[in-house]
């Protein structure tokens, strides 16, 4: 037990770690989707993490996507799962499956991007399309789709794009960036949800004109010529949360050591992916393995290793692509879930008013990942309740804030929204407030995922 502890070297003590209660269930199964984002599990199993932490963890490989994963979470197959932040949110509202289900803690913020095909390129540049400026915004495409419209009439195909999950990040992100431009996703396309692996088959069999999905499946269409990167969700918001490690709350009850042995052991993990360029390094050899990401080094990493492929040959140095660990990335602000609430409005996925605040309090577990970090070491921010928007390494791409006092107003003002909620019975279920409070950006584990060395505290 010394001996695993020493070598683990992230902030646990000998002594606090023997005085930990023993987890009540050792043997567990945590299912993961095919993506870089999977790596504090990967680096969990790999590195020893579960393992000093008394767990005997197997991580599955879940080839039915995201609804795969759902369903064996629900139905107890998967003990813990990598899910898309709004998919415990979605489940417990009845939406995605029919389960109280919780988010332990956040994996990582960005790591998403939206990726067109070489043919509908070429018709934005027609119209306007400027690939090298950052941030590219939807303004070509919604002039194309508009000449498009006036050509075919009556008889109007709409394109059709991918996503990987209906509550998932990477749906409200495309929908963000297109109705940022006045596209009306749902009329003037449509946006249908893939396995985030099968992504780039999709778009070279011509069943979708472009997708937005995490790496390394934006890397892959690029590097084979086939198409480019046009926007991350990075540029889209910065630094926004991604993935949720997710259990049953039900099982959380039941087993609560076990539960915050898994916790820790991620969070160590996180910790060692932000510590250095050299680690991140060693993770892009354990996500190449048959049984993780199965994909190629150079493609892993494209943006694993601080940098982005908008085009073939020129890579963009990003460092915060992937964050697992600093500016409080491991942390599950209630903020971040309530915005996914007022996405599922935004788009017509929620029909009936519900309590936004009660809502994510019964899901976000912000409570309990503050004890777990106190006993690795993790830095924590001064509130879960958060504004965005706000400054340099937190802001969206149309220029609005993200206020969770404001949640209500904030759905309505959009000019393309779909809601199927009036504003006034919506807020008169929610007439609550809560203290905001915005996080110094910090970088306290190390320079990988750090905007710039500067901010990097660990000594």
């Amino acid at each position: 037990m010394l001996k695993q502890v020493l070598k683990i070297g992230l902030g646990v003590s000998v002594v606090a770690s023997t005085l930990l209660a023993a987890p009540e269930k050792t043997k567990l199964k945590i299912g993961f989707i095919a993506l870089t984002d999977c790596a504090p599990l990967v680096i969990a199993k790999e590195k020893g993490f579960f393992k000093a932490e008394g767990l005997d963890v197997h991580v599955a490989k879940e080839g039915g996507g995201w609804p795969g994963i759902q369903q064996k979470v629900i139905n107890g197959e998967y003990d813990f799962s990598h899910a898309l932040a709004g998919m415990p949110i979605a489940a417990t509202l009845g939406i995605n499956g029919n389960a109280n289900l919780q988010a332990l803690l956040s994996l990582d913020f960005n790591g998403n991007a939206i990726t067109y095909g070489n043919d509908i390129i070429d018709k934005m540049k027609e119209y306007g399309l400027e690939e090298t400026k950052r941030p590219v915004s939807a303004e070509s495409l919604k002039k194309y789709i508009d000449a498009k419209r006036a050509k075919e009439g009556d008889n109007y195909q709409p394109l059709n794009f991918g996503m990987v999950h209906p509550v998932s990040t990477h749906n409200y992100e495309l929908r963000y960036w297109m109705a940022g431009s006045g596209i009306k996703p749902d009329q003037d396309c449509t946006i249908k949800p893939f396995p985030p692996p099968t992504m780039p088959s999709n778009l070279i069999a011509g069943n979708i004109e472009g997708y937005c999905v995490g790496e390394p499946w934006n890397s892959r269409i690029v590097l084979k010529g086939k198409g480019s990167a046009l926007v991350t969700n990075y540029d889209i918001w910065n630094n926004n949360p991604e993935k949720v490690l997710q259990a049953r709350a039900d099982f959380v009850e039941k087993y609560p050591e076990t539960t915050k042995a898994v916790m820790r052991a991620v969070i160590k993990a996180q910790m060692w992916l932000d510590e250095s360029w050299e680690n991140r390094e060693e993770a892009i050899g354990y996500l190449a393995q048959k049984n993780y990401v199965k994909a190629p080094k150079n493609v892993l990493r494209k943006s694993m290793s601080g940098t982005f492929l908008y085009n073939k040959g020129v890579d963009s140095a990003n460092p915060m692509f992937n964050v697992f660990a600093n500016y409080y990335a491991s942390y599950p602000f209630y903020s971040h879930g309530m915005w996914f609430i007022t996405q599922m409005y935004r788009w017509g996925q929620l029909d009936k008013p519900v309590d936004m605040k009660a809502t994510i309090e019964k899901v976000y577990r912000p409570d309990l990942f503050e004890e777990v970090a106190k006993e690795v070491g993790y830095t924590l921010p001064p509130s879960a309740w958060k504004k965005d928007g706000v400054d340099e390494y937190n802001k969206f791409i149309d220029g609005k804030v993200w206020d969770p006092n404001k949640a209500v107003d904030y759905i309505y003002d959009f000019e393309v929204q779909n809601s199927l909620v009036s504003k006034e019975d919506l807020a008169a279920a929610n007439k609550w407030s809560v203290e905001t409070k915005q996080p110094a950006y910090v970088c306290p584990y190390g320079p990988a995922g750090c905007a710039d060395e500067k901010y990097v505290t660990k000594k």
